[in-house]
């Protein structure tokens, strides 16, 4: 039977994705990930490399999940509220990936960025839709197109960040409504 690379590949990488997302970078072990994922050890640094390149491929391979699950495109770009809304109805769905930005900061703020080049690109495709909905008209342009996104990347996210601080702050009632809240926050700041 022919081995199947890109099966093993995401058997690993969805492994790996659990696995920095529980314990971070420094914590996680690539023993772990191949017995979760059933495959040799060997395989991670045949199709990865080591453990940063693994870290820098599951962070590059879960942005791009998440742009194709909620792209930014012209239409949405336009609807600020209601893509900060399929944002983070996506992180509640996927909360790993909050998790391993969060991971990434704790553990390599002071360092190169994973993937960054990469990473980068996805962000500036972002910042142009948005720039292209301020100039037709669609946006408003009191705030940059860096500062816009940046606002939308943290509102969607710290629900998940700081789900404990959600509870106190807002009580069960404002968790339930976490989302309607998110929505209308963009829309008074882009109003």
């Amino acid at each position: 039977m022919a081995w199947n690379t890109e099966r093993t590949r995401q058997l690993l990488l969805d492994a790996a994705v659990r696995e920095f997302a529980d314990h971070g970078p420094e914590a996680a072990r690539l023993d772990r990930v191949a017995a979760a994922a059933g495959v040799n050890k060997e395989r991670i640094y045949q199709y990865f490399g080591n453990k940063e390149q693994l870290f820098a491929a599951v962070l590059t391979w879960a942005l791009k999940q998440l742009a194709e699950a909620v792209p930014l495109d012209d239409a949405l770009a336009g609807d600020l509220p209601e893509y900060a809304g399929r944002v983070y109805d996506y992180h509640r769905e996927h909360p790993q990936f909050i998790r391993l930005l969060h991971w990434e900061g704790l553990h390599r703020a002071a360092g190169p960025i994973a993937a960054g080049e990469q990473r980068g690109a996805h962000y500036a495709s972002k910042l142009a839709a948005l720039a292209a909905a301020q100039k037709a008209g669609a946006l408003n342009a009191d705030f940059a197109p860096s500062e816009l996104l940046h606002a939308v990347i943290a509102l969607a996210g710290w629900w998940y960040a700081t789900p404990q601080l959600v509870h106190m702050i807002m009580g069960q009632d404002g968790a339930d409504n976490a989302r309607d809240t998110l929505v209308r926050l963009v829309a008074k700041i882009i109003a």
